[in-house]
């Protein structure tokens, strides 16, 4: 599936993202790899998600003399993990951005409809100030990260990106359909879905793989 024709989705391209991705979908890479791999992912991902952030100049004396110099503007960066896999990239953004609010929502698939059952929602305020990172490792039916977004954006987000490491096109597409004006960060986008909408190739459950359940 070609897609160009959205000028808000933006595919990871770098050799090290691709390199992990690979790592991580190996059956044999275990929780604790597992774990770290998805942390790196994550933060070689926000770094490129986060190179919009507003500057504003402020003054500092450095050993030799006063300067102006920028830092990030406006209130904090927040982190908004769907959980519960969500979980697994939080660390690696907060890496890049030690002093990010985190907020959380959380959903279930129904293993009927698989479509999103929501159960939590607790976000960082004033979320409408914020410059909002909604994580999921996969976008899969993408119904999951469609009402995440609905949910934020009820509350009074507004400047949403979200972040996910492997993309099904279906749930890729239905995303962007919904909400055009968010950015949408992808790792990898794969083949297909199957019929019990698991991501092919993919890498499992990624829930399951980062917290060492079954």
């Amino acid at each position: 599936m070609d897609f160009s024709q959205y000028n808000n989705i933006y595919i990871m391209d770098h050799p090290l993202i691709k390199h992990k991705i690979s790592m991580i979908r190996d059956e044999n890479t275990g929780t604790n790899e597992f774990r770290k791999l998805v942390e790196e992912i994550a933060m070689l991902m926000g770094y490129e998600a986060l190179r919009d952030l507003p500057l504003e100049d402020v003054e500092v004396k450095t050993p030799i003399e006063t300067c102006m110099t920028p830092m990030i503007a406006g209130k904090k960066l927040a982190i908004v993990p769907i959980l519960r896999a969500g979980l697994g990239m939080v660390s690696g953004i907060t890496a890049l951005a030690p002093t990010a609010k985190i907020g959380h929502i959380g959903m279930y698939r129904d293993e009927v409809t698989h479509e999103p059952q929501a159960y939590y929602c607790k976000l960082p305020s004033p979320i409408e100030q914020r410059t909002i990172v909604v994580v999921d490792p996969m976008l899969a039916t993408g119904g999951s990260a469609v009402d995440a977004v609905d949910q934020i954006k009820k509350h009074g987000g507004i400047n949403i990106k979200f972040m996910c490491i492997i993309a099904a096109p279906e749930g890729l597409e239905r995303l962007a359909k919904a909400h055009p004006d968010i950015q949408i960060y992808v790792g990898n986008v794969d083949r297909c879905l199957n019929k019990d909408a698991y991501i092919c190739p993919g890498l499992g459950d990624a829930g399951d793989r980062i917290f060492g359940t079954k």
